[in-house]
């Protein structure tokens, strides 16, 4: 009777845990999808970037993100695939893998235009320090 109880608390904590995640699955496809539409208002674009993820993306052109943003070769149509553990999740589209992060403002993007490199960490056109 004593081994129960911790096998009934993980398999809580477990169902608990993707329960949250699941509640947070549409908001994090939104912001995923907003910022991958090249034609969303390019200042909504910008706005859905992480805080350090924007000061990178700007340092890295010699235009205002508005403009840069615009230029971006994103279209990464249908999501098919939304994974949300904790503040941080990936966005799989047809075209594209987001990564994404939660901050005091929402979800916001930390990495866009990600191809995967197999083992080696995603090569991401937009991206933070």
């Amino acid at each position: 009777m004593g081994r129960a109880q911790p096998v009934l608390l993980v398999v809580g904590l477990t169902a608990l845990l993707a329960g949250c995640a699941s509640t947070q699955q549409p908001e994090v496809e939104k912001v995923a999808s907003t910022f991958d539409d090249p034609s969303a208002d390019a200042e909504a674009r910008c706005d859905l970037l992480a805080p350090a993820t924007l000061a990178a993306f700007e340092k890295d052109q010699t235009a205002p993100c508005t403009d840069a943003v615009q230029q971006l070769s994103l279209d990464g149509g249908a999501v098919t695939s939304v994974d949300v553990w904790g503040g941080e999740a990936q966005v799989r589209m047809d075209g594209d893998t987001l990564f994404l992060t939660e901050t005091e403002a929402g979800w916001r993007v930390a990495a866009a235009g990600c191809t995967s490199r197999g083992d080696a960490p995603y090569d991401c056109e937009v991206e933070g320090p």
